[in-house]
């Protein structure tokens, strides 16, 4: 049985995150991805921190089981190359910002040209039009000018914040993947290849409103959301550590006071509906907060569990290596690449009933497979020998 896109074949000229995050979706479902990169220097994330024998975290953790080709676009000799290797693509992929590709020569209209019905998918910061369209981006740019840092703050009045992760861009990726693959399919259905659009602003601003817009909803009612609906996270200071607990229906509110031992609480009238519990949320978690500061997270949670209260411990990045839940679902896999050695990555959220558990490629060198791709595109070895001698694929890929 084949993976999901096998056959499919991807061109991809993203770096960073957002645009190899979204390819290395495609390409761990069996799509047959050729990462372009400039000769020498690649993708960017090749130069981060945290490497071992000259291959970053950073840069395996988003270019799984692609193929390296390192082409010079700014050569006519590269460019016409690439051109080659689209005309028989399923799929192009770029995130330079608005504009761009088209100065360079790889805009919708010079790939169409070569290739009529290809997924064309551009990835942006801030989108197509605008004050910001043609702004650099960085993912708190996004967090800030979405919202989400507002959001995250707690309240209007209170220091905005960022999420300590990279939200947009991630997000954003994931999305991208999603959306080609509708565009593939919506083609196999008889539709023209699209160009698919998709900015880290509105990849974030579309993710809020799903849970955080409620305020900004009923257009001529909308009310402000200034305030803080609670001060206090859902994470509560045990003796031994952290935990969190969160309980939304009446019988899991039961089910709390049962497990606190806490029948009191049933008298209080702050609480005797949902919408009173939420009215006084402050004081609802003040009072769980002091209630669980009294005994240790084992204990706690193992009690909480047996009443059929919501819960579960705080890990740390390395406590979560070794959960029982997590190693239950084989959600982290370890791998062995030909050069950086034993990795450890988390495998595909998505999985397949009918696929074949996957043989993982470990993210290539630079331009390890220029020679091999070309050659299948129809290049000979002088050819190839030629565009190494002029700088079109780089010093790298001489002959040896």
């Amino acid at each position: 049985m084949k993976q999901p896109l096998s056959g499919y074949r991807v061109i991809d000229t993203t770096a960073m995150v957002s645009g190899p995050l979204a390819t290395m979706q495609l390409a761990d479902q069996g799509a047959d991805v050729l990462k372009i990169e400039r000769p020498e220097v690649g993708d960017y994330t090749r130069l981060a921190s945290n490497r071992r024998n000259g291959f970053s975290a950073s840069y395996l953790n988003n270019n799984r089981n692609k193929r390296s080709v390192a082409l010079n676009l700014k050569d006519k000799a590269g460019r016409d190359a690439l051109l080659r290797l689209c005309a028989d693509a399923d799929v192009f992929v770029q995130n330079f910002r608005p504009g761009v590709a088209e100065r360079m020569g790889i805009g919708e209209d010079d790939i169409r040209a070569v290739a009529p019905d290809i997924v064309y998918c551009s990835i942006s910061g801030f989108g197509d039009a605008g004050p910001y369209a043609s702004y650099p981006v960085y993912d708190p740019l996004v967090q800030a000018l979405s919202s989400l840092a507002s959001i995250q703050g707690g309240a209007d009045t209170a220091r905005p914040r960022l999420v300590r992760t990279i939200v947009p861009d991630k997000l954003t990726g994931y999305i991208a993947a999603q959306a080609i693959t509708a565009a593939l399919l919506a083609r196999a259905n008889g539709a023209p290849g699209q160009h698919v659009r998709v900015s880290m602003l509105d990849a974030v601003i579309d993710f809020l409103w799903h849970s955080d817009m409620n305020s900004q909803t009923f257009v001529g009612d909308e009310f402000d959301q200034a305030k803080a609906a609670s001060f206090i996270d859902l994470i509560y200071e045990t003796t031994t550590g952290y935990i969190s607990v969160a309980v939304q229906t009446d019988k899991e509110w039961q089910a709390l006071i049962g497990a606190l031992d806490t029948p009191e609480w049933n008298d209080d009238p702050r609480f005797a509906t949902p919408a009173d519990r939420q009215d006084h949320i402050d004081a609802r978690l003040e009072l769980t907060q002091q209630k669980l500061a009294e005994n240790s997270a084992e204990h706690w949670l193992a009690r909480l569990s047996e009443y059929g209260v919501p819960c579960a411990p705080v890990l740390t990045r390395t406590d979560l290596l070794s959960h029982d839940q997590i190693a239950a679902n084989a959600i982290v896999m370890e791998t062995d690449h030909a050069e950086a050695g034993r990795l450890r990555q988390a495998r595909p959220a998505a999985r397949f009933s009918a696929m074949p558990v996957a043989d993982y490629r470990g993210a290539p060198a630079l331009g390890a497979d220029t020679r091999a791709v070309l050659a299948e595109h129809g290049f000979s070895e002088s050819d190839i020998d030629t565009l190494a001698r002029s700088g079109a694929i780089g010093p790298n890929q001489e002959a040896s």
